[in-house]
């Protein structure tokens, strides 16, 4: 069994690379599920501010690698290759690294081919401008509260970081060499 994680900007193709690797046979766990989750309990509106709050104080009432910590040991029982989607704070990355068969996978792209794929894809939390955007991308950049998203550290943690600034098969032919690596493991 192997857990990928996966981190990366906003709106680089995190998503498309868990479906590339669903193609694969891996179980999908994502940290956004498990906040919204939590949001609707609490009746909350969906959006990119309560899932920052939401996951934010989660992991500051519980650990800081409380949302990764919950998918992985739900992946660790299927005993299935699986994807954690999205690993957002450095103690998540630390929370993995301890645990067998891990890699970590960082995708990023240009700033404004993802703004336009957030557009197409249409998401609750995804309809803002392109200066919300940014902030947004900002926000979760980098942060000095241990509970808080810090993005650019998971980033720079990453096994493999690919550059997803092409197009949908520039993409799949990364993944089948990514693939072509982990099955050599």
């Amino acid at each position: 069994m192997i857990v990928i994680g996966i981190t990366g900007t906003l709106g680089a193709g995190k998503g498309t690379i868990v479906d590339l690797l669903k193609d694969k046979g891996f179980l999908h766990f994502s940290a956004r599920d498990f906040i919204v989750e939590t949001i609707e309990k609490e009746g909350l509106v969906v959006d990119r501010d309560s899932m920052t709050i939401i996951g934010n104080r989660l992991r500051r009432e519980n650990s800081p690698s409380y949302i990764i910590e919950s998918l992985y040991y739900r992946a660790k029982q299927t005993g299935k290759n699986s994807i954690i989607e999205s690993v957002r704070n450095p103690m998540e990355v630390k929370f993995l690294r301890e645990k067998e068969d891990f890699l970590l996978i960082a995708v990023d792209a240009d700033i404004r081919i993802r703004y336009q794929r957030i557009l197409q894809r249409k998401s609750s939390t995804d309809n803002v401008s392109f200066e919300t955007f940014q902030e947004n991308e900002e926000r979760e950049m980098q942060s000095n509260d241990i509970n808080a998203q810090n993005l650019r550290a998971c980033i720079e943690k990453a096994d493999i970081v690919v550059d997803n600034s092409g197009t949908i098969e520039d993409l799949k032919e990364n993944i089948e060499a990514i693939w072509k690596t982990i099955e050599k493991r």
